[in-house]
């Protein structure tokens, strides 16, 4: 198969198990999709505009040789799928976390955390605020996660312990997009604007990153439920 599938079959090993397993008689995940997209649309759109300006000013670029040539708004396709396929299959987890398990014990365990992250991520976004991928990422994380410890939401617990299943996929899917296993990387980083730590070949601030895009579509979803 073509090489230039490459970013596209990623996108698609993100999201087929999870829909695969969505109308599942015990999750039934699909019944939760008109909360769902919207939630999902909003926070690509968010995303969207914060990728592009960064890879119009070299922030990071993408390599023409996994991706299949169709681009919107200067972004290949399967980047802006990217923020369709991730979420789904992240609040898919997060949906199955909160049926399955009793998360609400770890609450007390969940807020100490955030609030750690809060202060972790502000004070290093601050001290980098030159570093424009780790000041922005690190900044508005911190800030999204204040703002739900202020309206004392009580998802929290299930988002984090999701979070924490989720890494493994994520570090095959982000592994392989920034050139695990390939000749060259599918997503190139300039490390004049981040920490330059790396968990094998994937950014520190990739963790982050993702992290803070999951729980923007986590929020809304929970939000759009409970309205």
């Amino acid at each position: 198969m073509s090489e230039k599938f490459t970013y596209l079959l990623v996108d698609a090993g993100c999201i087929i198990f999870p829909f695969a397993f969505s109308s599942h008689p015990r999750i039934r995940f699909d019944k939760q999709w008109r909360y769902f997209f919207p939630s999902c649309f909003v926070a690509a759109v968010v995303f969207l505009i914060w990728d592009y300006f960064f890879t119009i000013h070299g922030i990071w670029s993408f390599n023409h040789r996994y991706v299949t040539g169709v681009y919107f708004l200067n972004l290949p396709i399967e980047e802006c799928l990217f923020f369709i396929c991730v979420p789904y299959a992240c609040v898919f987890t997060f949906y199955s976390v909160s049926a399955f398990l009793n998360s609400s014990r770890f609450n007390k365990v969940a807020n100490y955390i955030s609030w750690a992250l809060v202060l972790s991520l502000g004070a290093t976004g601050v001290l980098n605020l030159s570093k424009l991928y780790t000041s922005v990422t690190f900044l508005s994380l911190a800030a999204f996660f204040l703002l739900l410890l202020l309206k004392k939401v009580t998802y929290l617990s299930s988002f984090l312990i999701s979070f924490m299943i989720i890494l493994v996929p994520f570090f095959l899917s982000n592994g392989i997009l920034t050139g695990t296993g390939l000749a060259e990387p599918v997503v190139s980083y300039n490390n004049h604007y981040n920490l330059g730590i790396r968990m094998f070949t994937i950014p520190l601030e990739d963790i982050f990153y993702g992290m803070l895009l999951i729980l923007m579509n986590v929020a809304g979803f929970e939000y759009l439920r409970k309205k």
